[in-house]
């Protein structure tokens, strides 16, 4: 019984670590999105210098997968896919300006073409969330023409900005998360406290129930 409950205990304790290690990697998170959003130029160009990393890591595994596999059918596909992912990768390190430029027209088209889909589907469909849609195409549309009014102005923030309110929104689940998780377990741990107390209340209960019917 007792080594059980010093089990439970360490299993508590671990996951209790482990959960405010994601709260403090979430914090890391806010601040370094606070830091870009003050920064965004500087954020812009570290997001493009690790898109371009990361296309370069990726068409490395997948050339490497594609000789694995050179007997598929796919052989060709995967080796085309890996030469493309190599080449944007050492395209946007080269060029990370050119690279954010190209990135933020392409953005500023996709909220452009989004907000009038959304926004056309919402007068046509008129359904429940009539006023939610409506808002949303008309923000996605206001926001395509900004930010291709600025451009290419624009793309010294606008990648910057964006990845900056990723890391900052993401920080904040993850503090939530692992707040949120040790108030649980901390909330657990009393309950069992309260149990295992209750039972060692009831047993003293019982030896002296027993001690009586013993004398007697």
């Amino acid at each position: 019984m007792g080594a059980d409950r010093s089990e439970q205990q360490q299993d508590k304790r671990r996951l209790n670590r482990s959960f405010g290690l994601l709260a403090l990697l979430g914090v890391i998170l806010v601040l370094a999105g606070l830091v870009g959003l003050v920064y965004a130029g500087v954020a812009t160009l570290t997001s493009m210098f690790l898109f371009g990393w990361l296309l370069l890591l990726g068409g490395v595994v997948g050339l490497v997968q594609a000789v694995q596999s050179r007997r598929s059918n796919y052989f060709w596909l995967a080796v085309i896919v890996a030469a493309v992912n190599l080449a944007a990768g050492f395209v946007i390190l080269r060029r990370p300006e050119a690279s954010a430029e190209a990135l933020t027209m392409f953005a500023a088209l996709l909220f452009l073409t989004g907000g009038v889909f959304r926004l056309a589907g919402s007068l046509v469909v008129r359904g429940s969330n009539f006023g939610l849609a409506l808002v949303q195409g008309a923000f996605g549309i206001l926001l395509g023409v900004l930010i291709l009014a600025e451009w290419p102005g624009s793309s010294l923030y606008v990648i910057g900005t964006f990845f900056s309110l990723a890391l900052l929104f993401d920080g904040l689940s993850l503090v939530a998360v692992g707040m949120g998780a040790r108030r649980i377990l901390g909330l657990v741990k009393d309950d069992a406290g309260a149990a295992a107390g209750e039972d060692e209340a009831d047993a003293a209960k019982r030896s002296v129930r027993d001690q009586e019917q013993s004398n007697n």
